[in-house]
């Protein structure tokens, strides 16, 4: 029975491992899902190995030990690749502090719209970027009253999925569709901060297991956000971590960067021990001061997020700028 036992858990650790390494060897969208939780499934197969030495002392375990333990470090690297160098305080960027609130708070949620939009409200943002934005459809009126410019649920689209909510005038603005598979889940508004000019993006991409159209997302929004020349902040939902190979060729070709370590947004269960597929990225010279859980979720599958973020002013030190 012990050398039973013993057997199953090294296929099982076997299995888990096989899965994680499958990436360095093949590129393909099968595992996606996989992919993104590289860290927790390391961590699971090495107590599976570890779990093993009661059972029967082997070599074996001892390799499925070491092979856990090598891909949890190189998950956790990949975590840090693209993370912003360093989190400094608005007075060394010279700049303002502003504040952005960004949630994907789930299209059936409906019996939870008042108290997400008493939220939002309240929430002191000077920007809420929404997502699944049904919900709060009927709650448009009181929440226009704190920002009356919107893109979004009746303006620019017909539809109420993704909305942009500004307390201040845009000066351009834009909603598109990325692919085939969802319509106009992309926008940009570039809004006056203080007379420094910030664009503001907002994005929710498909899952990553839909074949390859979560990679092809990935890429229309690539080619939009290199064409942006001034600060720029993007939030959303990719439904995929940042360890991702199409997440990490993607912050590459548009040199945005995250705050490390990266509040977990799924599932609500895991709270700070989910995985993070909801992310605040930014371009220099803006900075990110925090990105914060919401840690109640008011009824969502996914945690919102609440990021702090200051703009150089015009002329200011580039030496702030991330990298």
């Amino acid at each position: 029975m012990r050398h039973t036992i013993y057997c199953v858990l090294c296929v099982l650790a076997t299995l888990a491992l096989g899965i994680l390494a499958a990436r360095y060897v093949a590129d393909s969208w099968l595992l996606a899902f996989f992919e993104s939780l590289q860290t927790h499934i390391s961590l699971f197969a090495i107590l599976l190995a570890l779990i093993t030495f009661v059972f029967k002392r082997h070599w074996y375990a001892l390799f499925l030990t070491a092979a856990g333990t090598v891909l949890l470090v190189h998950s956790v690297l990949m975590l840090q690749e693209y993370s912003a160098s360093s989190l400094v305080a608005s007075a060394e960027a010279g700049g303002g502090n502003f504040r952005l609130l960004s949630f994907n708070i789930e299209d059936s949620n409906f019996e939870n719209g008042a108290r997400i939009a008493d939220f939002v409200i309240t929430s002191k943002a000077d920007v809420a970027e929404i997502f699944e934005a049904g919900p709060i459809l009927s709650e448009m009126d009181r929440i226009t009253k704190v920002y009356p410019y919107r893109i979004g649920c009746g303006v620019m689209t017909t539809d109420c999925d993704s909305l942009l909510l500004s307390k201040r005038p845009f000066r351009s603005q834009l909603m598109r569709s990325l692919g085939s598979l969802w319509d106009n889940r992309f926008i940009l508004a570039a809004i006056d901060m203080d007379g420094q000019p910030v664009n503001f993006a907002s994005v929710h991409l498909s899952k990553p297991y839909f074949d390859a159209f979560h990679q092809i997302e990935l890429g229309l929004l690539a080619a939009a956000l290199n064409d942006v020349k001034e600060p720029l902040i993007l939030a959303g939902d990719f439904n995929a971590s940042v360890i991702a190979p199409d997440m990490r060729d993607f912050l590459a070709a548009t040199g945005l960067r995250h705050a490390f370590p990266e509040p977990a947004t799924w599932p609500i269960a895991f709270g700070p021990y989910g995985v993070s597929i909801d992310h605040v990225f930014a371009r220099a010279p803006l900075r990110l001061i925090s990105v914060k859980q919401i840690r109640d979720a008011m009824g969502s599958n996914h945690f919102g997020l609440m990021t702090e973020f200051s703009v150089p002013r015009t002329g200011g030190s580039n030496d702030a700028a991330i990298n």
